[in-house]
């Protein structure tokens, strides 16, 4: 007879976790996952921050390079350009404009309240100003034929938060012409997101009787009718305007700005807003004697 032994079956023991390895696992995995989180919320908002920033750079660059290449034509007249329009006397339109380089209200006859204006309380700067161009701030040629140059005459303000421009026809602001073309008047806007726009303009010494153009003070829009009365001329402009950024972004507490001659402004809210500021010479003005034009 044959014994066959088998050998014994070994039970394996299985172990499993223990609770406190569970707890300590769940630990380091809400610290691993608070971490991730804070990273993203972190970059999120350094994102909107960044776009914040450079929103508002570009616009800045935008409207100071474009107000920058309007305004330093301001008070240009060529009597002797063939491409003006010749029905009425340029000479004595010439002396106007030069005269007039920023119009103040009661220059023209069929608006009487167009002019530079000083805003009340800290309120944005109405900008008016005139010289010979072949469209006015819009891009309008009122009337006029491709090639021919006219008066212009345009005002810059803020409406709504947002900087406008309009443009007139001289010669209909004076009474020497109907209006033709696009003279509804509307206004069209320059840049969003404009918390202030300011303007001072420097005149020069009513006793220099060489007619420089260097600037001996500044003043703003509700003086410039004493400095003309006076035979000052205005033959630099500073200006200021302070922008909000795109984006959801929230400053720890608004900014505050001050902007030229005003008494210092908080913006309404803890958004990203920027200050520009620039100095244009009027250089169209250069040497010209202000007469009693």
């Amino acid at each position: 007879m044959n014994l066959v032994f088998q050998k014994p079956t070994m039970l394996v023991k299985q172990r499993g976790f223990t609770l406190v390895e569970i707890m300590i696992s769940l630990a380091l995995g809400l610290i691993i996952s608070g971490a991730v989180i804070q990273i993203l919320v972190s970059n999120s908002v350094t994102d909107s921050l960044n776009r914040a920033v450079s929103t508002t750079q570009e616009s800045g660059r935008f409207i100071v390079t474009r107000m920058r290449q309007e305004l330093m034509m301001v008070g240009l007249y060529d009597a002797l350009n063939p491409n003006l329009s010749q029905f009425v006397d340029t000479v004595e339109e010439e002396s106007f404009v030069r005269s007039h380089p920023v119009p103040v209200p009661g220059d023209f006859v069929t608006r009487v309240a167009l002019g530079a204006l000083q805003g009340s309380s800290g309120a944005s700067d109405h900008l008016v100003v005139s010289m010979q161009g072949t469209r006015d701030c819009r891009g309008y040629k009122l009337g006029y034929a491709a090639d021919e140059e006219f008066y212009v005459v345009n005002e810059y303000f803020v409406e709504d938060n947002k900087l406008k421009c309009r443009g007139f026809d001289g010669r209909v602001l004076r009474g020497q012409k109907p209006a033709t073309g696009h003279n509804g008047h509307a206004a069209f806007t320059l840049l969003d997101n404009v918390l202030s726009f300011q303007a001072l303009y420097g005149i020069t010494d009513p006793a220099d009787v060489n007619g420089h153009s260097r600037p001996v003070r500044y003043v703003d829009a509700s003086q410039l009718t004493a400095a003309y009365a006076a035979n000052a001329q205005v033959v630099t402009l500073r200006l200021a305007i302070v922008i909000k950024g795109d984006g959801e972004v929230f400053l720890d507490q608004p900014a505050t700005f001050k902007l030229l001659n005003e008494n210092p402004i908080t913006a309404p809210d803890n958004g990203m807003y920027k200050a520009f500021e620039t100095t244009i010479t009027l250089r169209n003005m250069r040497n010209f004697a202000r007469g009693s034009a």
